[in-house]
Protein backbone atom coordinates (compact mmCIF):
# COMPACT_ATOMS: atom_id res chain seq x y z
CA UNK A 1 0.00 0.00 0.00
CA UNK A 2 1.62 3.40 -1.40
CA UNK A 3 0.74 7.19 -0.21
CA UNK A 4 1.76 9.19 2.35
CA UNK A 5 3.46 7.76 5.96
CA UNK A 6 1.00 7.76 8.70
CA UNK A 7 2.53 9.62 12.09
CA UNK A 8 2.53 7.12 15.31
CA UNK A 9 1.47 8.52 18.30
CA UNK A 10 3.98 8.89 20.88
CA UNK A 11 4.10 10.41 24.43
CA UNK A 12 5.42 13.62 25.67
CA UNK A 13 8.60 13.06 26.64
CA UNK A 14 10.58 16.28 28.60
CA UNK A 15 14.26 16.43 26.93
CA UNK A 16 15.55 19.78 29.21
CA UNK A 17 13.81 21.91 31.58
CA UNK A 18 15.38 25.61 32.27
CA UNK A 19 15.31 29.16 32.81
CA UNK A 20 17.39 32.08 33.17
CA UNK A 21 21.00 31.77 34.72
CA UNK A 22 22.43 34.03 37.11
CA UNK A 23 25.92 33.94 35.19
CA UNK A 24 24.47 35.75 32.58
CA UNK A 25 23.74 38.69 35.00
CA UNK A 26 27.22 39.13 36.00
CA UNK A 27 27.68 41.95 33.71
CA UNK A 28 25.29 43.43 35.10
CA UNK A 29 26.21 43.24 38.25
CA UNK A 30 29.74 44.09 37.76
CA UNK A 31 28.69 47.50 36.28
CA UNK A 32 26.15 47.97 39.62
CA UNK A 33 29.11 47.33 41.68
CA UNK A 34 31.84 49.61 39.68
CA UNK A 35 28.85 52.18 39.66
CA UNK A 36 28.29 51.83 43.38
CA UNK A 37 32.27 52.39 44.32
CA UNK A 38 31.82 55.98 41.82
CA UNK A 39 28.62 56.70 44.16
CA UNK A 40 30.42 56.37 47.49
CA UNK A 41 33.58 58.81 45.92
CA UNK A 42 31.19 60.87 44.83
CA UNK A 43 29.92 61.13 48.40
CA UNK A 44 32.92 61.15 50.35
CA UNK A 45 33.99 64.91 47.92
CA UNK A 46 30.44 66.12 48.18
CA UNK A 47 29.59 65.43 51.48
CA UNK A 48 26.38 67.38 51.48
CA UNK A 49 24.63 65.52 49.02
CA UNK A 50 26.22 62.19 50.02
CA UNK A 51 22.74 61.18 51.31
CA UNK A 52 21.52 61.97 47.37
CA UNK A 53 24.54 59.57 46.82
CA UNK A 54 23.48 56.68 49.02
CA UNK A 55 19.98 56.73 48.16
CA UNK A 56 20.72 56.41 44.41
CA UNK A 57 23.22 53.31 45.52
CA UNK A 58 20.13 51.90 47.33
CA UNK A 59 17.85 52.53 44.28
CA UNK A 60 20.24 51.21 41.92
CA UNK A 61 20.84 47.60 43.88
CA UNK A 62 16.42 47.60 43.89
CA UNK A 63 16.27 47.99 40.43
CA UNK A 64 19.45 45.32 39.95
CA UNK A 65 17.56 42.65 42.65
CA UNK A 66 14.11 43.13 41.24
CA UNK A 67 15.60 42.32 37.11
CA UNK A 68 17.09 39.34 38.58
CA UNK A 69 13.95 38.16 40.34
CA UNK A 70 11.87 38.91 37.32
CA UNK A 71 14.52 37.04 34.67
CA UNK A 72 15.33 34.29 37.69
CA UNK A 73 12.17 33.64 39.11
CA UNK A 74 9.79 34.54 36.39
CA UNK A 75 10.85 32.63 33.61
CA UNK A 76 11.36 28.71 32.71
CA UNK A 77 11.23 27.14 29.58
CA UNK A 78 10.98 23.27 29.13
CA UNK A 79 11.50 21.29 25.78
CA UNK A 80 9.86 18.11 25.46
CA UNK A 81 10.01 15.68 21.96
CA UNK A 82 6.69 17.35 20.47
CA UNK A 83 6.84 21.11 22.07
CA UNK A 84 8.64 24.37 23.26
CA UNK A 85 7.11 25.62 26.39
CA UNK A 86 7.92 29.06 27.86
CA UNK A 87 6.28 30.61 31.07
CA UNK A 88 7.23 34.09 32.12
CA UNK A 89 5.39 36.05 35.32
CA UNK A 90 5.78 36.30 38.72
CA UNK A 91 2.89 37.96 39.68
CA UNK A 92 0.85 36.34 36.82
CA UNK A 93 2.04 33.80 34.67
CA UNK A 94 1.77 33.31 31.48
CA UNK A 95 2.39 30.48 29.35
CA UNK A 96 3.34 29.91 25.33
CA UNK A 97 4.34 26.92 23.47
CA UNK A 98 5.78 26.74 20.16
CA UNK A 99 5.54 22.90 18.64
CA UNK A 100 8.48 21.61 17.87
CA UNK A 101 7.20 20.85 14.14
CA UNK A 102 6.55 24.36 13.56
CA UNK A 103 10.40 25.66 13.96
CA UNK A 104 12.30 26.28 11.29
CA UNK A 105 15.71 27.37 12.08
CA UNK A 106 17.40 27.37 15.10
CA UNK A 107 21.11 29.37 16.40
CA UNK A 108 22.69 31.01 19.08
CA UNK A 109 24.87 33.71 20.37
CA UNK A 110 27.66 34.33 23.16
CA UNK A 111 29.24 37.34 23.22
CA UNK A 112 32.85 37.34 24.57
CA UNK A 113 31.47 37.55 28.72
CA UNK A 114 28.99 34.95 27.82
CA UNK A 115 31.36 32.53 25.93
CA UNK A 116 33.63 32.64 29.09
CA UNK A 117 30.78 31.80 31.06
CA UNK A 118 29.03 29.31 28.74
CA UNK A 119 25.95 30.99 28.45
CA UNK A 120 24.11 32.71 25.98
CA UNK A 121 20.85 33.25 23.81
CA UNK A 122 19.06 30.41 21.64
CA UNK A 123 17.21 32.32 18.86
CA UNK A 124 14.35 30.11 17.45
CA UNK A 125 12.54 31.01 14.31
CA UNK A 126 9.17 29.34 13.41
CA UNK A 127 5.85 29.20 12.31
CA UNK A 128 4.28 29.83 15.34
CA UNK A 129 1.55 32.99 15.33
CA UNK A 130 2.62 34.19 18.29
CA UNK A 131 5.96 34.13 18.38
CA UNK A 132 7.51 33.69 14.98
CA UNK A 133 10.85 34.91 16.24
CA UNK A 134 11.21 34.12 20.25
CA UNK A 135 14.50 34.23 22.14
CA UNK A 136 15.99 32.14 24.79
CA UNK A 137 18.10 34.46 26.98
CA UNK A 138 20.01 33.62 29.79
CA UNK A 139 20.98 30.09 29.22
CA UNK A 140 23.57 27.92 30.20
CA UNK A 141 25.52 25.43 27.77
CA UNK A 142 23.83 27.09 25.21
CA UNK A 143 25.42 24.93 22.66
CA UNK A 144 23.77 21.86 23.89
CA UNK A 145 20.19 23.45 24.18
CA UNK A 146 20.10 24.51 20.79
CA UNK A 147 21.02 21.21 19.25
CA UNK A 148 18.36 19.55 21.52
CA UNK A 149 16.01 22.14 20.09
CA UNK A 150 17.09 21.52 16.73
CA UNK A 151 17.07 17.79 17.06
CA UNK A 152 13.84 17.58 18.77
CA UNK A 153 12.61 19.58 15.70
CA UNK A 154 13.98 17.27 13.10
CA UNK A 155 12.99 14.23 14.99
CA UNK A 156 9.39 15.53 15.28
CA UNK A 157 8.87 16.34 11.60
CA UNK A 158 10.68 13.24 10.51
CA UNK A 159 7.85 11.16 12.80
CA UNK A 160 5.00 12.98 11.31
CA UNK A 161 6.89 12.68 7.47
CA UNK A 162 7.16 16.88 7.17
CA UNK A 163 11.12 16.51 6.62
CA UNK A 164 12.47 18.37 3.38
CA UNK A 165 14.56 17.16 0.87
CA UNK A 166 17.32 19.65 2.51
CA UNK A 167 16.96 18.06 5.96
CA UNK A 168 16.59 14.53 4.94
CA UNK A 169 20.24 14.87 3.14
CA UNK A 170 21.81 16.62 6.48
CA UNK A 171 20.21 13.81 8.00
CA UNK A 172 21.96 10.95 6.04
CA UNK A 173 25.16 12.46 6.33
CA UNK A 174 25.29 14.03 2.43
Amino acid sequence: MGGRRRAVDIPEETLWEGGYSPKAMLGTIVLAGVSSVALGVAALSFSPYSIVALGLMIVLWLVVLAQFASRRLGVHYKLTNQMFYHQRGLLTRTTDRIEAIDIDDVTWQQGLMERILNVGTVEILSRDRTNPKFWVRGIENVEQVAQMIDKARRAERLRRGFLSIQEQNVDAGA
